[in-house]
């Protein structure tokens, strides 16, 4: 599968910087940090969250949908109704039975789960939801993505941690380049900030403490960062041949040329400090588009924030890709998407190497001494002939994806 070339067709997104493709790359563009104290953790150890602003479910999906979907499931239909239509096909009339759909996630829905877990405590067994199940159930977000445009090829749920919304696209790839589908919605959507699972993260000491400045508390490589702020949303992607693209004359954003995964095999939550799974999975990807380290020349790095993860990837790049790359993190605007990080990142990677442009790291005040890599600290325009979206998560998971232009 060497040298096939996908195309992205359509772009969803659903992120703290806004509803919809415009609004969250201008905000990131702009440098517009989305993180704020949320009321909704008031009594939880961190409260400081990335929310999507605006998002009123009922009217953007219709209330008897909203009641029966969980907000990741929610986010995930909205950004993909903003694909298909940007990719300009119609479900109405497309073979269903070649149209596939491979998303990722990290938890499905915790916040239902959480919310009928206070009715059985309450009220009982017997006034739990029926619901519970069908929404919660991490596959749903596919299932429904499925039901909701009639896709009825291939239909995956990927869990690779906070790499999930990256290996679907990858997954996706793969699913093309062998012919089992014409068009894939790929991505990944997430909604974990909720109380538990903040209050799970706050104890590990992954998340960032800083209250009194909470807008400056997802800083990514720089010298004071002390954790990463949770966010939630979601990226979806339409994928297609690009032999098939451009038979029907569709606007093509950019190519995914590249996928590489791996695993670090080392800890449960810390990165190598290396960074050599994230090292084979970039060189992987870049072995798979024929590419040379030294061709890359922007990097939308994984850059969570957090004290280890910068450090280990930052000397990764330092030490893979010797062209010097402008490397940038997405995340000091819309805080960690967790399981949809990297779909949203590889969407913001497609929009850099089409507008030939590449967002600031937003909260960049000192970079890490430690850090010797070119960083973009303002909005840069700049053609890309080829650029890298990083993702690890959880596990030692590590997927990296080449994206070239049109």
């Amino acid at each position: 599968m060497a040298g096939m070339d996908i195309a992205v067709t359509g772009l969803g997104l659903v992120t703290p910087g806004g509803i919809g493709v415009g609004p969250s790359w201008a905000a990131v563009c702009d440098g517009r940090p989305a993180a704020a104290l949320d009321p909704l953790l008031t009594d939880n150890p961190v409260r400081i969250s990335c929310r999507v602003p605006g998002f009123d479910a009922e009217r953007l999906l219709s209330a008897r949908r909203a009641h029966r979907l969980d907000k990741f499931v929610q986010f995930a239909l909205v950004a993909a109704h903003e694909a298909v239509a940007d990719a300009g096909l119609d479900p109405q009339t497309w073979d269903g039975a070649r149209v596939g759909v491979v998303l990722g996630c990290a938890d499905g829905g915790p916040g239902t789960v959480e919310e009928q877990h206070h009715v059985l405590r309450e009220q009982g067994a017997d006034r739990v939801s029926p619901l519970l199940l069908p929404m919660q159930l991490p596959n749903m977000l596919a299932g429904q993505t499925a039901i909701e445009f009639g896709a009825t090829g291939p239909n995956l749920v990927v869990a690779t941690a906070c790499a999930s919304g990256a290996t679907a696209i990858g997954t996706a790839r793969d699913l093309l380049a062998l012919g089992r589908c014409d068009i894939v919605l790929a991505g990944g959507s997430e909604a974990m900030v909720t109380p538990l699972v903040m209050a799970g993260f706050a104890q590990m000491g992954a998340l960032s403490k800083r209250h009194d400045d909470p807008a400056s508390a997802s800083r990514p490589f720089d010298t004071e960062r002390d954790g990463f702020v949770a966010g939630e949303g979601a990226g979806i992607l339409v994928m297609e041949r690009v032999a098939d693209a451009r038979a029907r004359d569709a606007h093509v954003h950019g190519r995914i040329i590249g996928y590489g995964a791996t695993a670090d095999a080392h800890h449960m939550t810390s990165p190598h400090p290396d960074g050599a799974g994230i090292e084979a999975a970039v060189r992987a990807a870049l072995a798979d588009a024929g590419a040379d380290p030294d061709d890359v020349q922007h990097v939308n790095a994984h850059g969570t924030s957090t004290p280890l993860n910068d450090l280990a990837e930052a000397r990764m790049i330092a030490r893979t890709l010797r062209g010097d790359p402008l490397v940038t993190s997405t995340k000091g605007v819309t805080g960690h998407l967790l399981g949809a990080a990297g779909a949203v990142e590889a969407a913001f990677t497609v929009l850099s190497v089409e507008h030939e442009l590449v967002p600031p790291t937003a909260n960049l005040v000192m970079p890490d001494s430690r850090i010797d890599i070119k960083l973009a600290q303002s909005a840069t325009c700049m053609p890309i002939d080829l650029a890298l979206s990083s993702s690890l998560g959880f596990g030692g998971q590590n997927t990296a994806l080449a994206i070239a232009p049109a």
